[in-house]
């Protein structure tokens, strides 16, 4: 074995322009009569988009259905193999089959689409194979032909199975704009990742509220004042009127910004050094709007403000980071 480094650079970049090339030129073939017929079956139909396909197209399937899914269109994978051994039950009359197959051949596949078509699914077609038994049964037939596939021998499925899934990709990202699904859709359908807790995570999720907000009167002492920061950990204590609202901050920052100034500190009240009008944040919104405030005002605790216009709770940075907002 004799391993070329240049031969394998231009192996490389012939493979990027030949799936490439195979991608640009699934967009001459969208038409109304194939893509946006499947599209609004889709849209029309009462169940689940069922995707199928063996080996490499499988894998793609696979894919297909969990992009579907997640973009929501609810949608499940069935091995073609597998259906002829009872997993065809999992098909319903009112779904729609996408059924994905580079020949159109694939003799697992079209066995069972008679019995598919039996059931009264709708059928779509997704392959290169405009004249095969899997396209003769089709009600739409996307078409996923590519000149040539990028493997040097003509064999292995590399551009075929990268056109099928980008026009699954396609498939999706219309039907994802038809239904006007949105941003929050998506978080809710993935709540553990990064998005989704920027999408979901409410300020009032994660603040710190009761007893555990750190907070004085405009009267309490200057040592008061430094005992409730201590104490809550938070670095900073609001100052809070008679009715609750809060007309003040005064942080560790503010501190040393004081402690500079070399006054004597042991005479003067939490409302003498307060910082008045302080930054707040509505309970209700997005964490990930606490966290946009703390970098355009480069700050680090946000008071809550309640409805009701009264202090409700207090959060910091090291609370988003906690909670993986930020």
């Amino acid at each position: 074995m004799h391993f070329d480094p240049e031969q394998a650079l231009r192996l490389a970049r012939d493979t990027l322009d030949i799936e490439a090339a195979a991608v640009l030129g699934l967009k001459d073939r969208l038409d109304a009569t194939g893509f946006a017929r499947a599209v609004a079956l889709i849209l029309q139909g009462t169940g689940r988009v069922v995707v199928m396909g063996m080996g490499k197209s499988g894998h793609v399937g696979r894919k297909i259905a969990a992009t579907l899914s997640s973009t929501g269109t609810p949608a499940l994978f069935v091995h073609p193999a597998e259906a002829s051994h009872g997993d065809l039950g999992m098909i319903q009359p009112q779904d729609v089959v996408l059924a994905i197959s580079n020949s159109g051949e694939s003799a697992e596949l079209n066995a069972i689409l008679p019995l598919v078509k039996r059931l009264g699914a709708t059928l779509v077609a997704l392959t290169g194979g405009l004249r095969s038994t899997l396209a003769r049964h089709a009600d739409v037939v996307l078409d996923s032909s590519v000149e040539k596939e990028a493997c040097p021998l003509n064999l292995a499925p590399t551009a075929s199975t990268t056109a099928q899934l980008a026009l699954g990709d396609a498939l999706a990202l219309a039907l994802l704009d038809a239904r006007g699904f949105k941003a929050e859709d998506f978080a809710r359908s993935h709540p553990g990742g990064a998005l989704g807790r920027r999408l979901l995570t409410r300020v009032t999720d994660i603040m710190r509220a009761g007893d555990d907000i750190p907070r004085v009167p405009p009267g309490a002492s200057f040592s008061a004042l430094m005992r409730e920061i201590t104490a809550k950990g938070l670095g900073a204590a609001a100052v809070v009127d008679d009715t609750g609202r809060a007309i003040g901050i005064f942080t560790d920052g503010d501190l040393r910004r004081l402690v500079e100034t070399g006054r004597d500190l042991r005479h003067l009240s939490a409302q003498d050094v307060m910082r008045p009008e302080p930054r707040h944040v509505a309970a209700s919104a997005l964490a990930a709007e606490a966290a946009g405030l703390m970098e355009q005002h480069r700050i680090t605790v946000l008071l809550v403000q309640g409805d009701d216009g009264r202090l409700a709770g207090a959060i910091s940075s090291n609370d988003l980071m906690r909670a993986k907002v930020i």
